[in-house]
């Protein structure tokens, strides 16, 4: 990212698809072509790992760090591989157009899971699974037994599970995979797939010349199978409890702070192990994608500790974190790190000494640019250091329109308009943001999808300490409009972006 480029932030879910939520199939190569016909760099996308209802399908709240969400499998492309039939297509519901009903797709895709897995079974040995299975076997064993046993108890939580099962007795786990076997292969099998899936649409970013920005949440839910397997990594009491959890103080999103409830790491036992288990995560992600945003960055330098028992995140405390010595065990496997840092906030000293010392890209978003300190506001185009990401808005963030029309104080519109030079209609805002971020002399921006389409609140992603209504926006297919590809490539050309 030492050149100037720009991209499109959008998740996979978002995209068209009949199948009630965005996948890897026909709809993203179109998306790619669209990013290679405005002549974009860079595809951001959001963490692509199972997520769960009961967290209302946040893809920051996943069941594995490894593994990626069936959700996204191609119906058309598991025909194409003869796993599944016309047939099998015909009885596809109604799904809403404009947005994903999560429950809705899975309900459906479940069904076509079992038999693409069923005419898969019946094929006989597969070498090339066999390869994957043994390939991934350091975390897909584990995630595929965790599955398994959370469909055998009625999704009931691990720590809850009989003993021998909880602690993970040798023999009980034996006793389970030779029971659940058929639960286990499917598991396996799906993420076989997903793989086989990703892998080519990878390929043709490549081809393309766009390269995939993917995200790491910095934290692991707490049911999931990276804690069932790694109990000893993370703070918890002699019933495999939390008893201290994650989350941010009072900031601009929240005067209660944000109370995530993950569980926080022991940092002393990661460093007596060679941080093994984030070192192999930040490995599998880096093979699936060319650079990683973390999220929330400043946590692995010091993180705010709340205890579980806790309402809101207000009566925390920072604890510091070994963040040189980890990011010298990293940077020894992986000598330059492609990583971007999510920085936003109230960032101290010693978050900019590691970012500094291991050259990490931080982030800039333009939407926290005007107010009362507009001179020397550190988000404004003409403070952008070159080395940055610069945003309009992230998955976090209003759209530009809806920012405008919903939250931007008078004051802060004010002073939008006075560094513009005048007043720009509602409808335009957008295109001038986008416009005045590409003149900067940041390396790389990035603009949320939304934002270059000119759309207000109702596509907003997510809304922060909310939890009904997020990350359910959708494209429309009818979609690339001719004026909208025409618009962003002219842009991009002329500012030396493309």
């Amino acid at each position: 990212m030492k050149g100037r480029g720009s991209g499109i932030l959008l998740h996979l879910t978002s995209l068209p698809s009949p199948f009630g939520i965005g996948d890897m199939g026909l709809w993203a190569y179109r998306f790619v072509d669209f990013l290679a016909e405005t002549k974009q760099s860079f595809w951001q996308i959001l963490p692509f790992n199972p997520t769960d209802p009961i967290h209302n399908h946040s893809p920051y709240h996943s069941t594995s760090a490894f593994a990626g969400n069936p959700l996204l499998i191609s119906p058309n492309l598991l025909l194409l591989d003869d796993l599944l039939s016309q047939s099998d297509l015909k009885a596809v519901p109604e799904f809403p157009v404009e947005k994903v009903d999560y429950q809705q797709a899975l309900d459906y895709k479940a069904g076509l899971w079992s038999r693409a897995f069923g005419r898969f079974a019946s094929k006989g040995k597969n070498d090339e699974y066999d390869r994957f299975c043994l390939e991934h076997s350091p975390w897909l064993d584990d995630f595929a037994l965790f599955t398994a046993l959370k469909a055998h108890f009625g999704g009931q939580v691990w720590s809850e599970w009989p003993q021998g099962l909880r602690d993970r007795d040798p023999e009980t786990l034996q006793a389970a995979r030779r029971d659940l076997t058929d639960l286990v292969k499917m598991t396996k099998f799906l993420q076989y797939i997903f793989i086989k899936q990703w892998t080519p649409l990878k390929d043709y970013c490549h081809q393309k010349g766009v390269q995939i920005i993917g995200d790491i949440p910095i934290y692991v839910d707490y049911d999931s199978s990276d804690l069932w397997v790694h109990p000893e990594l993370f703070k918890l009491d002699e019933r495999k409890k939390p008893y201290v959890v994650a989350g941010v103080p009072p900031d601009y999103f929240s005067e209660t702070g944000q109370l995530w409830g993950n569980p926080v790491y022991r940092w002393e036992v990661l460093k007596e192990k060679g941080y093994e288990w984030w070192v192999q995560r930040i490995a599998h992600n880096l093979k699936l994608f060319d650079i990683v945003r973390i999220d929330h960055f400043r946590g692995l330098v010091a993180y705010w500790e709340v205890t579980a028992t806790e309402k809101t995140a207000i009566n925390g405390k920072w604890v510091e974190a070994p963040a040189m010595d980890f990011f010298n065990q990293l940077a020894k496997k992986t000598p330059h790190l492609p990583i971007i840092a999510e920085d936003l906030g109230t960032i101290t000293p010693d978050v900019r000494e590691v970012m500094n010392h291991f050259e990490l890209t931080g982030m800039k978003v333009l939407l926290f640019a005007f107010g009362d300190d507009l001179s020397t506001n550190p988000y404004i185009p003409h403070n952008l250091p070159r080395n940055c990401v610069a945003y309009t808005g992230t998955h976090d963030n209003n759209t530009v329109k809806g920012w405008f029309e919903r939250e931007a104080s008078p004051g802060e519109k004010k002073n939008l308009f006075r560094y513009l030079g005048r007043e720009v209609p509602i409808e335009e805002l957008p295109q001038e943001l986008i416009r005045i971020l590409m003149m900067s002399v940041a390396n790389t921006v990035i603009f949320p999808l939304q934002d270059i389409l000119g759309l207000g609140e109702e596509a907003r992603m997510n809304c922060p300490s909310t939890r009904e209504g997020n990350w359910e926006y959708r494209l429309l297919p009818d979609w690339p409009k001719p004026d909208v590809v025409e618009k962003l490539r002219e842009m991009t050309e002329i500012y030396g972006r493309a």
